[in-house]
């Protein structure tokens, strides 16, 4: 069974009260790059880029990531 993997990057960035720009500008990407991770469009995330992004919003990679299995009953 295949899954999705969901990023909370709101949720954090309501935590911290901060704005994807300067999140963005923290981590050193582009803010097109930030939305793209936080609409869950993003088809690879670097291990650098997620350890950028767990310094700047301090926290752990489970608190940005999410784990959803499909349902089964596709026909």
């Amino acid at each position: 069974m295949e899954g999705d993997i969901i990023f909370n990057i709101d949720v954090m960035l309501a935590k911290r009260k901060m704005s994807v720009t300067e999140l963005a500008e923290k981590v050193g990407i582009t803010i097109t790059n930030m939305s793209i991770l936080k609409t869950g469009k993003a088809k690879a995330l670097k291990i650098s880029t997620l350890a950028k992004l767990c310094a700047a919003l301090d926290c752990q990679p489970g608190d940005l990531l999410e784990y959803r299995a499909k349902d089964n009953c596709e026909s």
